[in-house]
């Protein structure tokens, strides 16, 4: 059971809007990346409580997945199920607590599945060391956080992908993001005007496909094509990097209808640096989308499946809704939020 004192914290997920790609290894550290995403209010949730029985227990609630441990018999095992979990404690205990293990029950839960391309897993981590820092009191700030977010997953646990997840879910809103080689980011919140805010809510579909996928595999070939020196796939990288730039003076000005075009133009830059980000269940779904009213779509994420997005004018909303609904998938209801991470104590 956790104790009358307990620690909560959320993190939000996000959309990639532009660029995504470009901030993943080795391309950002040799040509510069850019990302505009913007988060969403669908959370993944992060609580901390002492534990009465002298051990450290973890539990993923939503999947039913719980492991206990005494402590004293050395370092938690990595691997597994609940790595992320185990690998964030192990960080803290390492880095702030003086290698002091703490007895504590430790659970996460989260409103979107892993590979479900809104970056659910590094989101899920954020919110992980933002529990952790509201109940250890550790000086941390939203750099320090993410940065450290993207190490334990990249560094300690081994796990492909990018930067930008963990910087969205920290700072929360519309952002532009640059990522440059020394694991330099500078994070640019932008201030959009509340007519475009909510005339992008009223315009955009969220779809997801049914189809949870490993974003590992697409994510390596991707870096491997950058190391290749492949030409074809930097290119298109340089043409994600571009169309970020485009998104970020679109969303400003609120030029909606470039705003389409650019979205489109980076979904099919980003089809030509891996691939197995496009399939034929995505362009079957997109036919029906573009049949029934989208005016651009792309894939959330690495590709290979999870979520879809759609653009269309907002009076082609529920009859492209319906017609996805018809492919097997299901429509996500969302709002667009400002708030990153945050934690909270409960007496």
């Amino acid at each position: 059971m956790i104790s009358p004192m307990a620690t909560r914290a959320r993190a939000p997920l996000r959309l990639g809007l532009a660029g995504g790609g470009t901030d993943v290894s080795p391309y950002c550290d040799v040509y510069g990346g850019h990302v505009m995403n913007v988060t969403i209010d669908r959370y993944a949730y992060a609580l901390v409580g002492d534990s009465e029985d002298g051990k450290v227990h973890f539990q993923a609630i939503d999947v039913g997945v719980e492991e206990s441990f005494v402590l004293g018999n050395g370092e938690l095992p990595p691997h597994g199920p609940l790595k992320l979990l185990k690998g964030v404690y192990t960080r803290v205990v390492r880095d702030y607590l003086n290698g002091r293990m703490p007895a504590l029950q430790v659970q996460t839960f989260s409103d979107a599945p892993p590979g479900s391309g809104l970056g659910s897993s590094s989101t899920m981590v954020v919110a992980l060391l933002q529990a952790f820092v509201e109940h250890f009191s550790l000086p941390l700030g939203e750099y320090e956080v993410a940065h450290l977010a993207y190490d334990i997953e990249r560094n300690d646990l081994r796990l492909a992908g990018g930067k930008q997840d963990q910087y969205a879910a920290t700072f929360g809103g519309f952002n532009f993001m640059e990522f440059y080689g020394d694991n330099r980011v500078v994070v640019n919140p932008l201030r959009v005007k509340d007519w475009v805010w909510a005339e992008l809510e009223a315009s955009l579909v969220l779809y997801f496909t049914g189809v949870s996928r490993a974003s590992a595999d697409i994510i390596d070939q991707q870096s491997r094509n950058i190391g290749d020196k492949n030409t074809a796939s930097i290119d298109a990288m340089h043409r994600l990097k571009e169309e970020a730039v485009q998104m970020k003076e679109c969303v400003l000005k609120g030029d909606l209808r470039r705003l389409e075009t650019t979205l489109q133009a980076g979904w099919e830059a980003k089809k030509k640096t891996a691939n197995s980000i496009s399939n034929p269940l995505i362009e079957s779904v997109e036919r029906v989308a573009f049949m029934n009213g989208a005016r651009a779509a792309k894939v959330s994420g690495a590709g290979g499946g999870g979520f879809m997005m759609f653009l269309c004018d907002p009076s082609s909303r529920l009859q492209l809704s319906r017609a996805l609904c018809n492919e097997g998938g299901s429509i996500l209801d969302f709002h667009f939020t400002q708030q990153g991470a945050r934690s909270w104590q409960v007496r």
